[in-house]
Parts: structure tokens; sequence; C-alpha cells
């Protein structure tokens, strides 16, 4: 009869565990202000300190020295940001040192792989379209819109779209105005 018991508590422990997964999973995907993460937000200033907690008593870990550029907000406590950028480093910055204006990498992976490697924009959300500009891996664009296979974008003086699966700033499939 005790094993029984055991045994019994063990499985209702496990049915509320399952039930509690679901609303578990439902809040991991926001962060404590709300919104989704992780997320794509970009550099507000020309100089922002990356530090390696979520304090200014944390050392500066990294300096960023130029305002715009994409960053992935992976965590959040309080005021800090914990961000990734597109080589793969980690560390807090204030958020209000965060904006929420979409940027992008073109192709960060492709770096150093040639003189020839390009990501083409092209006049149209197709890859029939003409090529309007040619962008060398690690060139920062903007970007205004993405329909989740293309992103409405500008580098310079020149606008066009860019293929989604050939930048870093928005993710697979995602759409957005």
């Amino acid at each position: 009869m005790r094993s029984f018991v055991s045994l019994l508590c063990i499985a209702l422990s496990f049915g509320f565990l399952a039930a509690a997964t679901p609303a578990l999973a439902q809040g991991a995907a926001k962060g404590a202000s709300g919104l989704p993460l992780p997320r794509f937000v970009s550099l507000k200033s020309k100089r922002v300190n990356m530090r390696i907690g979520p304090s200014t008593d944390y050392a500066v870990s990294w300096m960023y020295m130029k305002s715009g550029m994409p960053v992935e907000i992976i965590q959040e406590y309080e005021n800090w940001r914990r961000i990734r950028d597109a080589d793969g480093t980690e560390g807090w910055v204030n958020q209000a040192l965060l904006s929420g204006e979409r940027t992008a990498v073109a192709a960060p992976w492709m770096r150093g792989k040639g003189k020839d490697v390009f990501v083409n924009m092209r006049r149209e959300p197709q890859s029939s379209a003409s090529v309007v500009a040619k962008l060398e891996p690690g060139v920062q664009i903007r970007i205004g819109e993405c329909n989740g296979d293309w992103c409405k974008a500008e580098a310079g003086q020149v606008s066009g779209w860019v293929s989604q699966g050939e930048i870093w700033g928005a993710y697979p499939g995602e759409a957005f105005k």
C-alpha cells in the first residue's frame, strides 16, 4: 500500500508539472518588459559599453563605437538587457542605449570568404528582380519591413530588397512593417 501511495504521489507530481509546462513555455517567450525574447534592436548611441553583468558596478567587456548596429536581446533584468551581436559576443547593456529601429548586417558569416562574395539588393522582393546594389558581407543596412522572405532595406542612398536569409537582424520567417 505504501508503494502505491508513493507511486500515486509521483504520478500526480508529474501531472502537475506537465500541466504547468505550457504556461512556463509561454511565459519564457516574454521578458520582464512584456516584449518577446529574443528580439532584434539596434544600438542608439555612438558609444555603448557592454558589461559582464547587469549594473554599472560590473566591468566593461566591450565598447561599441558605432550607432545603429543590430543586436539581439536575449535576456532582461530590470533596466538592463543581455545582448548578442552578429559575431556572437554577449554582454549587458542599459536599455536607454538601445533603439527599436531595425537594422541588419549583410551576411556577417561570409566576411573574409573572397572578393566576389556579395549580398544582392534587388529592385523587387524576388530573386529574378534586377540587382540595384551588391553589398559586401558585414555592411550595415536599415530595414523598414520584412515579409518573411525579403526585407526592404536601405544602404547609403540605395534602397531595395534583400533576402532575409542573407542578413543578420531579422529572424527566418519573421514579418513586420
